[in-house]
């Protein structure tokens, strides 16, 4: 039996992982991570459960990547640290695939091969190839699965631009022909499946950047993804027709424009790029700072730059800051707070994707560009990924509009599998999934940690601390109560009260001959919880301390 199925991007957008299996053999596809949004507090990333691999780790022959955004290669170092199988990308995506191997220590024993359009694999009875998409990443692809029981195909993410500043065309013809082979089964990404039309061609923007840059009087700041690298092509050719040096702030765009020049993606004139503590050595007409943070994040670039927080550069009156980026779909906020911050500092600021700034375009295919794709491909078992449920559904219709059969159309959650047998697919069972949480150092699920922090962040909490003789368990001092997070008005009062209760509980349990210190630290905290609890509605963390002497 031929199954697919998926551990993230379903139902959500981000942390994508796909795995198609046929006999003995499991092929994964991407694996992103997403960032986590405020409820998750002190979370740095969050990847797929990949325990249902881990039980069949034997059995999981490859991981292919289909391009380097975040949300596809993110979880890569933590999936290898658990399961090191080869892994296929193309040059630019295994470019940045290094560097975070690099950083975690383990590019020496992972196996990274290189392939692209032309390439072909045999794993097992699978023949797996692939076809050149366009998306705002170089170097994307499509996979096409050959099995017995008939031909997977999984896009990617793409659009169909036919004027890209990269010049990556997608290959329609290569995927008329999958097409007219037979694809029984297509996996095609969902995000922008509500939005009406064409996407955008990114020819648009490069036209609009450098119109702005005529104009600017002073210094232009650009803030956009750094792994665009068409975009930050936009940015090079504007900034040296306007004769200005270009300087990279932020990290993750140092790292991707360095890949990006080294393995071919980048022009950059001569002498253009400088460092960025020689930004201030130069007229402010003369220089385009390149930055991270277009999508608010606290610690990026953008962000401490509209606070004044930038040790190498600072935003001055009159310049010009220009969003080159879309909000993701929940980041909304944290970007319009750096836009008011902006405009505090006297800049002009141009935000907005689309029409409304001309500064952006997505990368992701509208209504047409995917039902261009189902007609190309014409399957007959259709499963939307990418996306939110939403999004799958209104896909689901465009599917059918086109004329895939109603009921041969999968809106899937993670873990659900589709089995297909005898060419006749069907949901058939459900495997282990969910979320892994990375914070800091510690890898897993972190249901207890983040309750705790919850409570902590909600209610605040107490510790209570107990100077006990390790001789005969009387108390020596009075018990100390400290208190973070929790009431500032009348907390005299109460402390008074909650310090008499400890020490009327501990007498009586003395009195009674209970001297664990655990059946003291229990009692203590439900009779102070409920005490709190009815006195101002609240539940903090309490935590009784024992110092024995």
């Amino acid at each position: 039996m031929l199954s697919v199925f998926a551990l993230g991007g379903l139902n959500e957008i981000g942390k994508n992982m796909y795995a198609i299996e046929y006999g003995n053999d499991i092929v994964v596809i991407d694996c992103g991570n997403k960032f986590p949004d405020e409820s998750l507090l002190g979370i740095d990333l969050i990847i797929p459960d990949i325990s249902y691999l881990e039980e069949n780790k034997d059995r999981v022959q490859a991981l292919i990547v289909t391009h380097g955004h975040e949300d596809h290669i993110g979880g890569i170092p933590y999936f290898l640290k658990k399961i090191n199988v080869p892994v296929y990308a193309t040059r630019f995506t295994l470019g940045l695939i290094e560097i975070k191997l690099k950083e975690h220590r383990i590019l020496r024993e992972s196996e990274l091969h290189e392939i692209n359009a032309e390439s072909e694999l045999q794993i097992g009875e699978m023949n797996i190839n692939f076809f050149k998409v366009n998306h705002s990443i170089p170097d994307c692809l499509g996979i096409v699965f050959q099995t017995p029981e008939g031909n997977v195909v999984h896009t990617g993410d793409f659009k169909f631009d036919l004027t890209p500043a990269n010049n990556e065309r997608s290959d329609l013809h290569r995927m008329a022909e999958i097409g007219n082979k037979g694809v029984l089964l297509l996996l095609s990404e969902s995000t922008n499946a509500e939005r009406p039309g064409f996407t955008p061609s990114e020819k648009m923007v490069g036209e609009n950047l450098e119109s702005i840059f005529i104009k600017s009087k002073r210094k232009i700041f650009v803030s956009t993804f750094a792994s665009n690298v068409s975009r930050v092509q936009q940015v090079i050719n504007a900034s040296f027709k306007t004769r200005r040096k270009l300087a990279l702030l932020g990290r993750s765009m140092v790292n991707v424009v360095r890949v990006a020049m080294e393995r071919g993606y980048l022009n950059v004139p001569k002498g253009m790029l400088i460092d960025a503590r020689d930004i201030n050595d130069l007229p402010p007409e003369q220089v385009t700072i390149l930055c991270t943070g277009s999508q608010g994040e606290a610690m990026a670039a953008l962000s401490r730059l509209s606070t004044g927080n930038y040790r190498d550069a600072e935003i001055l009156p009159e310049d010009t800051v220009i969003l080159a980026a879309g909000p993701i779909p929940g980041n909304e906020k944290s970007v319009s707070t750096i836009v008011d911050n902006l405009y505090k500092l006297g800049a002009h600021v141009i935000y907005g994707s689309g029409s409304s700034s001309g500064m952006h375009v997505s990368g992701h295919g509208y209504q047409e560009d995917l039902k261009l794709m189902l007609t190309l491909m014409k399957p007959k078992y259709f499963i939307p990924i990418h996306g939110e449920y939403r999004m799958l559904h209104h896909h689901q219709l465009l599917a059918e509009s086109v004329g895939v059969e109603p009921g041969n159309t999968f809106i899937l959650s993670n873990g659900e599998v589709v089995g297909i047998e005898d060419s006749v697919a069907r949901s058939t069972r459900i495997v282990p999934t969910g979320s892994t949480y990375v914070d800091g150092i510690d890898v897993g699920n972190m249901e207890f940690v983040l309750r705790d922090r919850k409570q902590i962040a909600e209610d605040g909490m107490l510790m209570i601390i107990l100077t006990m003789s390790k001789e005969d368990t009387k108390m020596l001092a009075e018990p100390e109560i400290i208190s973070r997070g929790f009431v500032d008005n009348n907390f005299s009062e109460l402390r008074n009260r909650m310090i008499r209760m400890i020490m009327e509980t501990i007498h009586e349990l003395h009195k009674a001959d209970r001297y664990s210190w655990n059946v003291k630290k229990k009692q203590i905290k439900r009779q102070i919880s409920q005490y709190i609890k009815e006195r101002t509605r609240k539940e903090p963390m309490i935590i009784p301390i024992l110092i024995e002497i």
